[in-house]
């Protein structure tokens, strides 16, 4: 009889597609057009569970479903509000922490999770007590938490080749979790990432589907544990997300929340490769992308989400959406969005809108726009997920067996484990003359500015979310890149030396040169080319600099991507893409530095699990493209005993190359080296290297706010005293020809509290070297509220005493009294023609 039905449906499915299509619009044809595997869970149907969680929907009113749906984030959500509205989860921005302190002590993480616990479930009104969950994307390690174990980021361990290894990093990522009460963990990203431009590339194990598809099942099965065992979501375990469902590394020219134009077939088999292996390991959550596929939004994709993910596929988890990602929906908005719920999403992620979004959605289901019975249905999966963890019977948070055990995190056994991941990622690109592995016993000089800086070999999603405004005091348990090189040469009775510029007063026997991109997540990483650090050569001109003095110069270079680094090649006698390896320093001088024999103490195993450009403009590049032709292919990897000689490489770039010239601050980031400084009136500036920032004595005050996508604006609020916000290079740059060509600066920007004195906009050129003008007029005509775009000749500020071509402050703002600006971009460009220059 079953095969007899699968016949029928198949016969049948012309005339299906057409009478879904008029119901659900293009979306309907993505699936029907190419039918997913059906996978099915693993866990079998509990009729007892079942016919509980009946019992509970019963009893729960039309508040307390919506409440489980609704998910606000804790920076946004006070504990007074979580008890009053009895949400069936919270989760944790990459800014957020307890009491708004993103680097609160574990202790502090503990003690919240047992206070939003007593918020929900206590209660005496009757109504049943539906446990919380909390979620936070520990993605590469719990690594929103001061002492956590670090582990490189997912670029690097897709180049390990090594599923039993991908297990244990879960395994020791969700005890770390349970450590701090949190049960819940957004990861691991099965994005198959097809354009290296994308700002999240390092968080997608390869290129290639098959290492994704490899590495799926392990990692959700070391967090949760094996279904059908009796350890499955137990002590030390957490629920699993699949993110982001799908098609997120596929976007069209690599850009952030973008649409992904691929086939249904290539959506399925390339984009889609992780998801089978997922579900048929129990993963319990699958979150939904930002991004669309051919122009319809996956957050409100019924094909997709419900069609292929539960129809077809067979996961009976939970559904939850990304940060805000319902607002993009056509016909949507932050606070408002039937259309997500009723395409198959059963939590929507609204952090900073779930007031409105909760009000929203309740009256929806009152009018009828989303049915009970559609509710009911996105509960019970909440539920079941809840059930099936053991929520209900785990008890408060810190109650629970590994709560409290600070000595876990970071523990000796786990940065064991994230120092073999290290080893095991780093890919040899070049040996020359097999200059590795080096002599312990040389003198050593350590250099460049990635040499002792654990912020910048973590990357992002590392404390904060754009692993920024960070130092080396920040993690305890971790060790520098040099701080292992130096304890393993001083071992072996040599000598390691810091040096970041290169500088020394006796030659080396050798110079090992950190150097890469800084770091960034999501859409703030996005690049226009693979170029590195276009028109910046400082990281050229040191390797330059130390192998012209004749000392063999090993690079190890840090990154979120494969990059065009030709010239940087060129300039080492060996260079080794390290990508991100977290907080275990250690691993590097594991496999470059011999024993004291001179032999290798660990050889090279990583493999590229990226292609690796030959020029700037090959994006995308994949294995099996039509024209594949890398500089390193899929898979290219040497150890020890291959040759490691490299012809001279192309250091042309092509005259098609792009470049975001005239960028100021865009996305939510500066260029790399600039910053903001906060002053008060005759006061000293205060530098702000992370999101936000205040003057010493609160007068201005710096913090992200989102416009676009998460925190990719900035609010800036003066008290009645006045003051200066200032956006300042790291060295001069020249904006002569710009001021030339009558190029304006545009500010994108939004009055929140008109300025009750007078505000200058300028630019500097130096302390007494400066040329501004007064806008204060037009910012009070300004609609609060309201984004809008001031466009200023860049000739005005010329005539106001700036010197072009050598800008120290490319934005300066000073009011004089209170007011409350947001900004969102700023940039030099032609605007079509001169204007006025404000008096």
């Amino acid at each position: 009889m079953m095969l007899d039905k699968r016949r029928m449906k198949a016969a049948l499915c012309v005339a299906s597609l057409l009478s879904i299509s008029i119901a659900t619009g293009i979306a309907a044809a993505q699936t029907s057009a190419a039918p997913w595997p059906h996978v099915g869970s693993p866990l079998p149907a509990d009729p007892a569970m079942e016919a509980r969680i009946d019992s509970l929907l019963a009893k729960m009113s039309d508040e307390d479903k919506v409440a489980q749906v609704v998910q606000p984030d804790i920076g946004s959500v006070s504990l007074d509000e979580i008890r009053r509205y009895k949400f069936g989860s919270i989760l944790t921005g990459g800014n957020s922490g307890p009491n708004g302190d993103d680097k609160a002590p574990a202790a502090a993480w503990l003690a919240y999770a047992d206070a939003a616990w007593d918020a929900v479930t206590t209660r005496t009104d009757g109504h049943p007590v539906i446990p919380p969950i909390w979620g936070i994307d520990a993605v590469h390690g719990h690594a929103n938490i001061i002492g956590a174990t670090i582990f490189p980021q997912n670029i690097g361990l897709g180049a390990m080749r090594n599923p039993a290894l991908i297990r244990r990093i879960g395994e020791v990522t969700a005890k770390e979790m349970a450590v701090t009460g949190i049960d819940w963990d957004f990861s691991p990203t099965l994005a198959v990432v097809r354009d290296d431009r994308w700002g999240r590339s390092y968080e997608g194990f390869s290129e290639d589907p098959s290492v994704v598809r490899d590495y799926a099942g392990a990692m959700i099965e070391g967090l949760q544990g094996v279904p059908g065992t009796k350890g499955f979501l137990r002590d030390g375990k957490v629920i699993a997300t699949a993110k982001h469902f799908v098609g997120d590394g596929g976007t069209a020219n690599g850009v952030d929340q973008g649409d992904n134009p691929a086939s249904p077939e290539q959506i399925r088999d390339i984009h889609g490769a992780g998801y089978p292996p997922a579900i048929k390991a129990g993963v319990q959550a699958v979150m939904a992308s930002f991004s669309s596929v051919r122009g319809t939004k996956l957050s409100a994709d019924r094909d997709l989400l419900t069609g292929a993910l539960r129809e077809q596929m067979g996961f009976d988890g939970l559904t939850v959406g990304d940060w805000n990602a319902h607002g993009q929906v056509p016909g949507c908005t932050n606070t408002s969005c039937a259309a997500a719920i009723n395409a198959g999403m059963d939590m929507v992620m609204a952090p900073d809108s779930w007031k409105g979004f909760y009000e929203n959605t309740l009256a929806q289901v009152r009018s009828g726009e989303i049915s009970k019975a559609r509710l009911d249905e996105a509960v019970r999966r909440i539920l079941r997920v809840k059930l099936r963890a053991g929520m209900f019977d785990k008890g408060k948070p810190s109650s629970r067996p590994f709560a409290g055990k600070f000595e876990l995190l970071g523990a000796p056994a786990h940065r064991a484990v994230a120092r073999q991941a290290v080893r095991e990622s780093l890919v040899l690109l070049k040996n020359q003359g097999h200059v590795l592995p080096l002599s312990p016993k040389l003198d050593l000089l350590v250099a460049g500015d990635g040499a002792d800086n654990i912020p910048k070999q973590s990357g992002g999603w590392t404390i904060s979310w754009q692993g920024t405004g960070m130092t080396n005091a920040d993690f305890p348990h971790a060790q520098s890149i040099y701080a292992g090189i130096a304890e393993a040469a001083k071992a072996a009775g040599g000598s390691a030396t810091l040096s970041a510029d290169g500088s020394f007063t006796k030659k080396p026997g050798a110079a090992i040169v950190i150097f890469g991109e800084d770091p960034y997540a999501e859409f703030a990483g996005d690049r226009p080319t693979v170029e590195y650090r276009a028109g910046d050569t400082r990281d050229l001109a040191l390797l330059k600099k130390l192998k012209a003095q004749g000392i063999p110069v090993v690079a190890v270079f840090l990154s979120g991507r494969p990059l065009w680094v030709n010239p940087e090649i060129n300039a080492a006698d060996a260079f080794v893409a390290a990508f991100l390896p977290g907080g275990e320093g250690g691993g590097i001088a594991d496999v470059l530095l011999a024993d004291a024999a001179g032999k290798p103490r660990h050889d090279f195993k990583g493999k590229l699990s990226f292609s690796w450009p030959k020029r700037i403009d090959q994006t995308p590049l994949n294995r099996g493209d039509a024209a594949y032709d890398p500089l390193f292919a899929f898979g290219y990897g040497l150890t020890y005993a291959d040759p490691g000689n490299l012809s001279r490489l192309s250091e042309e770039r092509p005259v098609t190359a792009t470049r975001e010239d005239g960028m100021v601050f865009a996305r939510g980031t500066l260029p790399p080296g600039w910053r903001f400084d906060l002053a008060e009136p005759s006061g000293v500036a205060v530098p702000v290297t992370g999101n936000s920032g205040a003057t010493g004595g609160g007068v201005v005050r710096l913090a992200g706010v989102d416009r676009r996508a998460q925190e990719d604006a900035r609010t800036v609020t003066w008290g009645a005293a006045g003051g200066t916000l200032r956006i300042s290079a790291d060295k001069p740059i020249d904006i002569g020809r710009e001021t030339n060509a009558q190029y304006s600066i545009i500010l994108e920007y939004r009055i929140d509290a008109a300025p009750t004195g007078p505000v200058r906009i300028g630019l500097q050129c130096g302390n007494s070297c400066e040329g501004g003008v007064p806008i204060a007029p037009i910012l009070r005509a300004a609609p609060i509220g309201q984004w809008a775009t001031l466009t200023l000749p860049l000739n005005c500020f010329a005539s106001a005493g700036l010197d072009p071509r050598r800008v120290t402050a490319p934005l300066v703002l000073a009011s004089e009294g209170a007011m409350t600006l947001s900004i969102s971009d700023v940039r030099f460009a032609s605007a079509g023609g001169a204007a006025a220059c404000p008096k």
